[in-house]
């Protein structure tokens, strides 16, 4: 009968899951459908995750789940543990992370474009509309005890109709971009590391730049949309931004490093 218990006992134990560390408070949703599927350990506070923690992390987990807060560099990676094979982004950029250094200890990373493509277009249009009609000006304004009633000249925005904006990088969030602008009246303008096919620039009604510099200097609106690379940063140079217009107004929703 040994045997047979032994056997019995066998089929009954209970399958090893992946370990899974995730660095942040994620939507519940999320963590319950992890919790379900892997050996998930979860960060209740939200902190972001010193050093020294995301250190421990490697070492134990057999996944990671990051967030652009994490700075996970070569010498973090270098005290991985063997079990880490996957460093599974929550986000779209991956800047934060040393690619090569993951791909020499065999990680593969990972992350999710296209996820917030229209949620970024709506904040980068919701930003312009601020800024241009002077909406969280006049709202801190009220709420301050400051407004004195109506008058022909007091916080004047200024018309989104027929302004020209500049969108830096045309790929799925710049392109979402100008789709909501044509609706506001805007004309569309563009510099891309590649010019859009023919059937793209017609249904966006888009102009292409070749040079940044000389879009540069005639857009009212600019919209940086491009992603941090080596090649982008600094791209809006201290030069570049004394090309623009005094009464210019940039909105980035990209990274900070791509703006000096």
């Amino acid at each position: 009968m040994f045997p047979v218990v032994k056997a019995v006992k066998k089929r009954m134990a209970r399958p090893k899951k992946p370990v899974v560390i995730v660095t942040r408070k994620l939507p519940d949703v999320i963590e319950t459908r992890m919790m379900e599927l892997f050996d998930t350990r979860l960060n209740d506070d939200d902190h972001p995750l010193p050093r020294e923690e995301l250190v421990e992390a490697v070492r134990t987990a057999d996944i990671l789940v990051p967030t652009l807060t994490d700075r996970i560099d070569k010498g973090i990676l270098a005290q991985a543990g063997d079990s880490l094979r996957l460093i599974a982004n929550f986000g779209t950029g991956v800047d934060h992370i040393d690619l090569a250094a993951a791909r020499e200890r065999g990680i593969t990373v990972t992350n999710t474009p296209g996820v917030l493509t229209e949620d970024t277009a709506d904040m980068t249009m919701a930003l312009i509309l601020d800024v241009i009609r002077r909406v969280s000006q006049g709202e801190r304004l009220i709420r301050n005890g400051m407004w004195s009633g109506w008058s022909p000249t007091h916080m004047l925005g200024h018309r989104l109709w027929g302004k020209r904006l500049g969108i830096v990088g045309m790929g799925r969030i710049g392109s979402a971009v100008a789709r909501r602008a044509r609706g506001f009246g805007l004309s569309i303008h563009y510099h891309n590391r590649r010019r859009l096919p023919d059937y793209a620039e017609q249904e966006l009604e888009a102009t292409w730049w070749e040079s940044l510099d000389q879009m540069l200097a005639r857009m009212d609106i600019v919209s940086v949309n491009c992603p941090h690379t080596p090649a982008t940063f600094h791209l809006l140079s201290a030069r570049r931004l004394k090309l623009l217009k005094p009464s210019s107004v940039i909105v980035n929703t990209s990274r900070g490093e791509v703006i000096d």
